[in-house]
């Protein structure tokens, strides 16, 4: 790739499609399915064993970088859960390599002779020593490309420790067998990247085989994987606490709903009922009213009709008895005369017996003042 080139992945890794204003690269989302998901999450196969033994070639779906600085800008506003596709398709990888790894297994049970329980142990003890002394030269190597000469060289010291076991080891073993069938190459299958590993291979090997793109670019691959599945777990489960508050805030939501609506029933219901108590009330006040009202106008008209009635009986009682009421009144008249003259009498009297009396007592008093001049 030319400098050009990586110049303008850089811009596009880290602007994304728009940084140009280039329309046609717009086009195509980083939602839509033609796009490679695990190349936007950085895991895609195709990408990390490109180059190797194993390489897989161009990736069926789309792969760009600058879809992958939208998906990281997008990630960071709201949850895309692109880590459930990622998840499927390096598990399928995963598990076509570890079909492939019990295949070559099954192959060298085949084709090399049977060893004793005893002997298979020991060469397995020699094969875990060349892994460990493979993966501290490799981890050597990449801390003296770094720059770390002093972690480099504690690292190598370690490395000739597993060396002086390994040959202990080794003595070991080929003590256990013939000479003829010690010579013998007794190859073992790496769990990991699937690859085919000696049980005499010689230290550069070792750091080639543990420190290579494939084996790390393998490595890498199960680590992503891992980290994965935790991620979706971890999403998951917060998917799952967020529904469930989202419906007890629904349920929460109903109830008040359910309360409110019994409460505005409840004062419908009141209001029906005093609504209803009220024109109770003011029927029975009508109705009292209007009895009242008829009461008085029947009151009314049977005093109407007495007073009719006593009229008419006494316009038939004048009629009936005209002579006798005149009869009647002279003889009042008569009757009131004699009466006068009778207290007139009587005033008569009781004058004359005044006077009668106030003569007499100037009588006396006359006497009265005789008696006392003759005293004298």
């Amino acid at each position: 790739m030319s400098a050009q080139a990586q110049m303008r992945a850089l811009l596009d890794q880290l602007m994304g499609t728009a940084r140009d204003g280039d329309e046609t690269r717009q086009r195509v989302k980083f939602t839509d399915e033609r796009v490679c998901k695990s190349h936007l999450l950085n895991c895609c196969p195709h990408d990390i064993l490109s180059g190797t033994r194993m390489d897989l070639g161009e990736c069926a779906k789309t792969h760009d970088l600058a879809l992958r600085a939208d998906y990281e800008i997008a990630s960071k506003e709201r949850d895309l859960f692109f880590e459930l596709d990622a998840v499927d398709h390096l598990e399928s990888f995963i598990a076509d390599c570890d079909r492939r790894t019990e295949l070559a297994k099954k192959r060298l049970v085949e084709t090399q002779d049977e060893i004793s329980a005893e002997v298979a142990e020991k060469a397995e003890t020699v094969h875990e020593l060349n892994e460990e002394i493979g993966k501290l030269l490799a981890k050597a190597e990449q801390l003296g490309a770094e720059g770390n000469v002093d972690e480099a060289q504690k690292v190598l010291q370690e490395v000739e420790k597993v060396r002086s076991r390994k040959r202990d080891a080794e003595e070991e073993y080929r003590n256990s067998m013939p000479a003829s069938s010690f010579q013998q190459q007794k190859l073992r299958v790496c769990e990991v990247c699937s690859a085919y590993l000696g049980l005499h291979d010689n230290d550069r090997r070792l750091a080639d085989h543990f420190g290579g793109k494939l084996h790390l670019g393998f490595i890498q691959i199960r680590e992503k994987l891992e980290a994965l599945k935790k991620t979706v777990l971890e999403k998951q489960e917060k998917r799952n606490q967020d529904r469930l508050k989202r419906r007890e805030e629904r349920e929460k939501e109903e109830r008040m709903k359910k309360r409110t609506k019994s409460r505005s029933r409840e004062r419908s219901r009141e209001h029906r009922r005093s609504s209803s108590r009220d024109r109770r009330r003011r029927r029975s006040r009508s109705s009292s009213r209007e009895k009242r009202r008829s009461s008085r106008s029947r009151s009314r008209d049977r005093e109407r009709r007495r007073r009719h009635r006593s009229r008419s009986r006494s316009k038939g009682a004048r009629h009936s008895h005209e002579p006798s009421s005149r009869h009647k009144s002279s003889r009042d008249r008569d009757r009131s005369s004699r009466e006068r003259s009778r207290e007139r009498s009587k005033k008569r009297g009781s004058s004359e017996r005044r006077q009668d009396s106030r003569d007499q007592n100037g009588r006396t008093e006359s006497r009265r003042a005789e008696v006392r001049d003759r005293d004298l």
